[in-house]
């Protein structure tokens, strides 16, 4: 995108400067994810980016993920880039089953058996490793539009997905309004370690094949220069999932009807299609040397749930190439028609149900910040980002039952991250 003024900049920073950050944020707004091409020839470069995330959730899930991506710029504004990633995934994951005044036995997938606690929310241990691939081609055509095509693979020990999407952008109104139009498919399959068992069953296996699941999403998106330091971009995002959308290691609880203890539990059983849609809103505002970015994101979808999301930025330049970004998040969704936090024993079955927690009614808040800085003997930028989240929901909902309602039937999780990076050009 190219930044026209029509007046002499009397700011004290460099037009230069304005003009980058705001292609910068144009990138943000619109979620193109492909590095900006040029729209006149220049010079060619490359650029290296490589990065560690390490996420944790309090005595939950584990995640380490060293990630590398490459980057051609060519002399004609064309780029491509490759990126891969390579990620450890170890700890316990809730089992969707609802903690009970008794001691509960799990079986994780391997078939390892634990012995939880009376009180405690049943998780079930698992390890697993995911690689993936990601290509992308990024050219301009003419001077006012620019085209995006790119490609994903990953795999993991029971599912693989690969994707293809593509963009195109046309800046209008004195190239001070980008549009842009895109669209993506994925072609996955699942492959549960066992089988994949019968929904709302008692685990019996109906099928050793595995299972096909498909997404296609559409995407409209808007960003307008309003003056030479403000911008803003709204996007809406529609997609639908079809095929096999069930958690196939998820239960959900049977409950006595008195007493509110667990007698059993049964697999869960999502519907097999699921229409979502996405409405965005962003601003990026540069200050005399600060940027500060807000953004509110909207959700829903035919499951019955809704979210709201509220994000904000604050990148504060410390002078020589260093930066400290802080960052607040808070996000608030609503229960799927079908969560629940238990089935009661002897009551005729629904045809959908699951208790996994991340469709239940929950909230969310992050905060935290990213560091920018060079260093005397490196010739890039390195980045260090930290952050804390603290999620929650509705550990005693007005349906508890009996013994249910002594108990936290959706305990707060603590998680943080830290991620690592280092990028180059030359």
């Amino acid at each position: 995108m190219q930044l026209t003024a029509s007046s002499p900049n009397p700011d004290p920073a460099p037009a230069s400067l304005l003009r980058t950050r705001l292609r910068t944020a144009a990138c943000v707004l619109l979620a193109s994810g492909m590095p900006a091409a040029a729209h006149a020839e220049g010079a060619a470069s490359n650029t290296v980016e490589a990065s560690v995330l390490v996420y944790a959730e309090q005595g939950r899930a584990r995640v380490v993920e060293p990630a590398a991506r490459i980057s051609r710029l060519f002399a004609n504004g064309h780029s491509l880039s490759l990126s891969l990633g390579f990620d450890t995934i170890t700890g316990a994951s809730p089992t969707g089953a609802v903690p009970t005044g008794s001691i509960q036995t799990t079986t994780s997938p391997s078939g390892q058996v634990t012995r939880l606690p009376a009180g405690m929310l049943p998780v079930s241990s698992f390890s697993d490793h995911r690689i993936s691939a990601d290509i992308g081609w990024q050219a301009p055509l003419g001077r006012l539009f620019t085209t995006s095509l790119g490609g994903h693979f990953s795999r993991e020990k029971d599912y693989q997905s690969l994707g293809l999407n593509g963009t195109v952008s046309v800046e209008l109104m004195n190239r001070l309004t980008t549009v842009t139009l895109g669209g993506g498919y994925n072609s996955d399959r699942v492959f549960p370690d066992g089988g994949t068992h019968a929904g709302l069953g008692d685990g019996a296996v109906i099928s050793t094949q595995s299972n096909r699941k498909h997404l296609a999403t559409r995407m409209l998106g808007i960003s307008r220069i309003l003056t030479r330091r403000w911008m803003m971009g709204l996007n809406i995002t529609r997609s639908k999932d079809d095929g096999y959308l069930t958690e196939p290691y998820k239960v959900v609880s049977v409950v006595d009807g008195t007493t509110g203890e667990t007698v059993g539990q049964l697999t869960e059983e999502r519907p097999d299609t699921r229409d979502r849609s996405v409405l965005m809103a962003s601003s990026v505002y540069h200050l005399a040397t600060d940027v500060v970015y807000l953004s509110y994101r909207y959700y829903w979808d035919n499951w019955g749930v809704k979210s709201h999301t509220f994000d904000g930025r604050y990148r504060y330049e410390l002078g020589d190439s260093t930066y400290l970004e802080p960052h607040a998040r808070f996000y608030t969704q609503t229960r799927a028609d079908f969560f629940t936090y238990g089935l009661v024993r002897g009551a005729p079955l629904p045809a959908y149900a699951s208790g996994d927690i991340r469709l239940g009614p929950l909230r969310s808040v992050t905060v935290g910040a990213t560091c920018g800085f060079r260093l005397p003997v490196t010739p890039g930028e390195w980045t260090v980002r930290a952050e804390y989240i603290r999620q929650f929901g509705d550990g005693h909902p007005a349906s508890a039952i009996g013994a249910q309602r002594e108990l936290d039937l959706f305990p707060a999780v603590n998680m943080g991250t830290l991620v690592v990076g280092y990028s180059f050009t030359f």
